[in-house]
């Protein structure tokens, strides 16, 4: 069977050794060595200053909008994955829908300004499929309107923008290791602050808002990430390089043996060096999706909606009209993309597609 995706893994021994000093230690977990050292190397990789590791790649957003102090309306995007809307919800904000741009498939950064009332306090975009958003564009409304900016950057590993981290753009960025990314810690996250007293302000809020065994430094929930997950991050990172060449290798190939199909494909934002996380297809309608998609798990084959379904239909959110993400993510199928898929594979799932157009 072909799945969407398949999680790298290390050999089995490198791991154990990394792993072998957070046991000599008796130590996995409250910020071990192996969580430290993890953080600095993926400083150095990323080129960027201010990050901290968390257990998980949705509790980042929580902690943004609780430590930016956010309280009312925050403008976001339909089209993500559901932990975008729900973290907004959770930390007892309005989620204000944007509709998307039908290339990018980001924010429509032409449409955010005529959302923005009296309650808004912030936006909150994603970077879909590693593709970033318009964020110099974003970033002058956000400064018109004194409003803070999250970018939910869970697929954006890698990612450059005009020759810098796309990590470096916004108040906070927040990263997703979930086993299924291209760089990943079983499961995993981290925080992004572009100054480092915002930094300071959401590190204390990720441990209970410790400050030392004694000193409280504001309220506080337990985001940690541990030595286990450190471990297969540390055992994980040296192969990244490697990881991109596969990636690129299967998006470049399904190019060339797709490019005369009557679909669409994500259009990658001009002055992005990008991490080839998704490969994605629009199809004309619904209809011929479902048709695409049960052929292929006929054939072994389980590619993912993703995103699917767009998210202002949810039932614990306002009911807002956005007519491209609705339709999109009808329409969008995400290929299988791994390191190791092999080129035979990849024909047989365009086989199959073409046979079902």
């Amino acid at each position: 069977m072909i799945h969407v995706t398949k999680t790298f893994l290390p050999p089995q021994k490198e791991y154990q050794e990394i792993l072998k000093r957070a046991w000599e230690s008796s130590w996995i977990t409250n910020r071990g060595v192996l969580v430290k050292e993890l953080e600095a190397k993926l400083k150095q990789k990323l080129g960027i200053e201010n990050l901290t590791l968390t257990t998980n790649g949705t509790i980042p957003i929580q902690i943004a909008i609780k430590g930016l102090k956010l309280k009312g309306e925050i403008i976001t995007t339909p089209f993500s994955y559901v932990a975008t809307t729900s973290s907004i919800v959770w930390e007892g904000c309005e989620p204000i829908f944007v509709d998307i741009d039908p290339d990018y498939l980001t924010i429509d950064e032409q449409k955010i300004e005529e959302a923005i009332t009296s309650n808004t306090c912030a936006i909150l975009a994603t970077h879909v499929f590693g593709n970033p958003c318009n964020v110099d564009f974003i970033n002058k409304i956000a400064q018109k309107h004194n409003l803070k900016v999250i970018y939910d950057a869970a697929h954006c590993f890698g990612v450059e923008y005009n020759g810098q981290s796309i990590l470096n753009y916004g108040d906070v960025s927040t990263l997703s290791f979930h086993a299924t990314k291209i760089f990943h810690t079983g499961e995993g996250g981290a925080f992004v602050a572009k100054s480092s007293k915002l930094h300071t302000d959401l590190y204390y809020h990720h441990n209970f808002g410790h400050n030392g065994p004694d000193i409280f430094m504001g309220i506080g929930i337990n985001a940690k990430m541990s030595e286990l997950q450190a471990a297969m991050g540390l055992a994980v990172l040296p192969y990244s390089e490697e990881i991109f060449e596969s990636r690129k290798s299967v998006v470049n190939y399904y190019d060339l043996l797709l490019n005369h199909l009557e679909v669409n494909f994500l259009k990658i934002r001009e002055g992005t060096k990008w991490n080839y996380c998704y490969y994605p297809l629009i199809f004309k309608n619904e209809k011929q999706l479902l048709k695409v998609k049960d052929a292929l798990a006929q054939n072994g084959v389980f590619p993912r909606r993703y995103f699917y379904p767009s998210l202002n239909t949810l039932d614990y959110v306002k009911v807002q009209e956005m007519p491209i993400s609705e339709s999109i993510s009808k329409r969008i199928l995400c290929l299988p993309l791994y390191f190791g898929l092999e080129r035979n594979e990849i024909e047989t799932i365009v086989k199959v597609i073409e046979n079902n157009l």
